[in-house]
């Protein structure tokens, strides 16, 4: 029976492919050994079956008999600097993994302002991953901003930023997106750990983004932003595609559980669209909205400006 249901949902990831062509050459073995795995002459080992369903990202929880059981993957801990070396490049090959096209859509609930936006190589950046790490890390000794020297990710965090802006992407937003990294610039510069100028250029920075992605609502056609005033954002992430859909939920600031269940994947998909439904579409709003909107997000700069 298992084997019949891995057949089918390899068939339905390779179109038009020789199925039997396709599985010869993944186990590498000959046509005809596929050929009676395929006619289910001969059972597929445990091993070969797993090596299908990792070549073909098939859940094992297409497997599992009861609808109220799964299995996840969960990213690696990151704990160090260099583990976010690891987080970042799993990132990578995620996008890569995951069959990148016009059909794939996006989501990203955002409590948070997206991390793929402060991938680059701005104090604001640094900023970011100095609280990443002090938040992650219980053993972290904190030090003055300006003593903390992050390791070069500029490669690989280009990239990624990169892929993420290259896909239909639909951010679900509100006023309290950008609450979060303003408290967090004020509790540093409380605390002394964190100086008046440091303080001054990373908020010009985050104003320079916000003014990036309103530039963004207004004329690139792949990225839409929703304001929505109803629902806890989540910082979820969903990659939503007809043959192979992931959802990434947060685990912690830098971990996620990863769902690639067919069932839990086509439930999310019809969360977010429900979410959509009940927002605000900046996009197609008119600019009396849109400079609502963002404007509620200056404020909260200029408020902080001000207070320093």
């Amino acid at each position: 029976m298992h084997q019949g249901v891995l057949l089918k949902l390899i068939r339905k990831k390779i179109g038009d492919k020789s199925l039997n062509d396709e599985i010869a050459n993944i186990l590498n073995i000959s046509y005809d050994a596929a050929h009676r795995r395929t006619s289910l002459k001969a059972k597929f080992s445990f091993e070969e079956a797993m090596e299908l369903a990792k070549n073909y990202q098939i859940s094992l929880n297409e497997f599992l008999t009861s609808e109220n059981q799964l299995i996840v993957q969960k990213t690696s801990s990151v704990t160090t600097t260099e583990d976010l070396q690891s987080f970042f490049q799993n990132n990578l090959n995620v996008f890569e993994k995951l069959p990148l096209s016009d059909e794939m859509t996006v989501y990203y609930s955002a409590k948070d302002i997206p991390f793929f936006y402060t991938l680059s190589d701005t104090m604001l950046s640094r900023f970011k991953i100095y609280v990443w790490m002090n938040l992650l890390n219980g053993k972290q000794v904190f030090i003055p901003f300006k003593q903390f020297s992050p390791p070069n990710f500029n490669l690989n965090t280009k990239e990624l930023r990169r892929k993420y802006e290259e896909q239909n992407v639909i951010e679900l937003w509100n006023e309290t997106t950008i609450t979060s990294v303003v408290q967090q610039i004020s509790f540093y510069y409380d605390t002394r750990l964190l100086q008046k100028e440091e303080a001054l250029i990373i908020l010009n920075e985050v104003k320079e983004l916000i003014r990036y992605i309103e530039q963004k609502t207004e004329s690139n056609s792949k990225y839409q932003i929703y304001e929505n005033e109803l629902m806890q954002l989540s910082n979820d992430i969903f990659f939503s595609h007809p043959k192979n859909s992931l959802l990434a939920m947060p685990l912690n600031t830098f971990g996620y559980i990863l769902i690639n269940d067919e069932k839990t994947c086509k439930d999310t998909y019809n969360y977010f669209e429900h979410q959509i439904k009940n927002s605000k579409s900046l996009n197609a709003s008119g600019n009396r909205d849109r400079k609502i909107f963002f404007n509620k997000m200056y404020e909260q700069i200029d408020g902080l400006q001000k207070k320093l």
